[in-house]
């Protein structure tokens, strides 16, 4: 008999479940609601109740799987399996996540922050291809990232690696970003974020742009907006999408410049870009990085959207040989 992986992808509205073979392939995928009343209290228990739902109703025992793969907003203690500092979420106290699914399900659970998990995925059965050397870099309502080292997750003594939003990149009159500093790559890369540039930068635009004329209007706008403009041929589009890809190239390059990874990959909802964001990102990271890293680092947009996170989840549970 070979077994199967559970992937739990927890977010502030839903939680992501599915079932996996060990090679990584998706069977069987659901979500549940994300109940963060009560401090977050029902949160662990909702998610075990559905995971043993779902077995009895699939007639699976819990001997065919090696357990259930975690990822999950805030600071992670890998050793004790516990979570704390997931605002969304309302888990302020640390949480005992591990020990309570167990309890619960009766499985093994391996835990992992969510942007690592996403860039598990990716590196798995995405863009990095089962690279050893992967860095991923989430951009959606923030910044996150994880990064993938000589075949292992890095995590930092206090399990901060890979905030890559956090980079400065704006050490002169940037932006407050909520981590407390300024100039942060996630006060003009995120979804946010790029709006908040592209309102700042149509005070100073003098010539004729229909998405300037919406933002002087006080029309709701969006990345997304923004990014078909661009493609559209819109003149502001078009700085607007140059500068941010001058900012998200400069902090890609510290990191190509540092760990010289196979690839780094760009994900996340401003990711749907595509070549619109790519290209210009591409551009720049050439002209900041060392030859060897040039010749040798590649930047691409993610793949797997959605469904990273879980395939990513899933991989913590895959033993060591087969990892």
């Amino acid at each position: 008999m070979e077994k199967k992986l559970i992937g739990v992808d927890l977010g502030g509205t839903t939680a992501k479940i599915a079932i996996l073979t060990k090679e990584g392939e998706i069977q069987e995928k659901w979500s549940i609601k994300t109940d963060i009343s009560d401090n977050g209290s029902h949160i662990v228990r909702d998610i075990g109740d559905s995971i043993n739902q779902k077995l009895t109703d699939l007639q699976i025992d819990n001997d065919e799987f090696y357990g259930i793969g975690f990822g999950t907003p805030g600071t992670v203690n890998y050793e004790t399996g516990t979570v704390k500092g997931a605002y969304n979420l309302n888990w302020v106290e640390e949480q005992p996540v591990s020990e309570d699914l167990k309890r619960l399900t009766g499985l093994d659970i391996a835990l992992d922050n969510d942007a690592n998990v996403a860039a598990l995925g990716e590196r798995w059965k995405g863009a990095g291809e089962g690279g050893a050397n992967v860095v991923f870099v989430t951009l959606g309502t923030g910044v996150g990232g994880g990064i993938f080292a000589e075949g292992q997750i890095l995590h930092g003594i206090r399990g901060a690696a890979g905030e890559i939003g956090h980079v400065t990149v704006m050490p002169e009159n940037g932006y407050q970003c909520t981590c407390g500093k300024k100039g942060c790559l996630e006060t003009v890369a995120s979804a946010t974020g790029i709006v908040r540039v592209a309102k700042d930068m149509a005070e100073q635009f003098d010539d004729k742009s229909k998405l300037v004329e919406l933002i002087h209007a006080d029309k709701k706008i969006s990345s997304k907006l923004i990014f078909d403009f661009e493609k559209d041929g819109d003149p502001f589009a078009k700085q607007v999408v140059e500068k941010i890809s001058f900012y998200l190239a400069l902090a890609l390059s510290h990191i190509g410049n540092m760990l010289n990874p196979e690839k780094i990959i760009i994900g996340g909802g401003v990711s749907a870009a595509g070549d619109a964001l790519l290209d210009p990102v591409k551009r720049h990271f050439e002209t900041m990085v060392f030859p060897t890293v040039l010749e040798s680092t590649k930047i691409s947009i993610a793949t797997r959207g959605n469904d990273a996170g879980v395939i990513g989840a899933a991989w913590l549970v895959l033993p060591n040989s087969e990892a």
